[in-house]
């Protein structure tokens, strides 16, 4: 049975698109890394629905024989993030993804296309990842994520929390919504503009 870490089990499921919150793993600033290994980031797939818990399990007893392709899937992982920080980032403040971030997305979604099928279910089509030898098949569906976010014409929704600099999507109906929870984020802004506040009563 694998083990949640607390760090993971703690992470907030919050970018509304699974390639946000993969994203979002690299949490704060300085950042928190929370996909500290390649078991992490099998567990955090199993908890955000990439792979069943008995695939999680499957691919950890594989990896133990392959500390190569362990090595090779994690870089590829971080790899892809930063490529994703960068695009979505850069989309959400209104500026141009750098060409190299662009590039290995497509390299990344080049490679989820190869190894996907197309199944047709009782909702319609759908991709569907099942090579359950290869360590990083979990990345496949989150590169396929990004680009179907890019290539869908809902950016105009794309934000970054004013609290923590999440990136996530809006789903409010006016689109004014400014952190990525009122819970955590935006109690956190009311208490620093309430502090600032009784500073500035205080100094009159």
């Amino acid at each position: 049975m694998m083990e949640t870490p607390e760090y993971i089990e703690k992470l907030r499921i919050v970018g509304g698109n699974v390639a946000l919150d993969f994203v979002n793993t690299e949490d704060g600033d300085p950042p928190l890394e929370c996909l500290r290994g390649y078991d992490d980031l099998v567990v955090w797939s199993v908890r955000v629905g990439l792979l069943s818990v008995e695939e999680g399990e499957r691919l950890a007893v594989e990896a133990k024989g392959r500390p190569g392709d362990v090595r090779a899937a994690y870089r590829d992982a971080l790899t892809l993030r930063g490529a994703l920080q960068g695009v979505f980032r850069a989309v959400a403040e209104g500026e141009a993804p750098t060409s190299r971030d662009l590039e290995i997305l497509r390299e990344h979604e080049r490679e989820a296309l190869s190894r996907g099928k197309l199944m047709q279910g009782d909702g319609g089509f759908r991709w569907e990842w099942k090579d359950g030898r290869d360590l990083a098949r979990m990345l496949w569906p989150v590169a396929h994520a990004a680009v179907g976010l890019l290539t869908s014409g809902t950016l105009d929704r794309l934000k970054l929390c004013a609290g923590c600099y999440w990136v996530f999507l809006d789903a409010s109906r006016n689109h004014s919504r400014r952190w990525c929870t009122m819970e955590v984020c935006g109690t956190d802004e009311k208490k620093r503009r309430y502090v600032a506040k009784r500073a500035r009563i205080r100094e009159e």
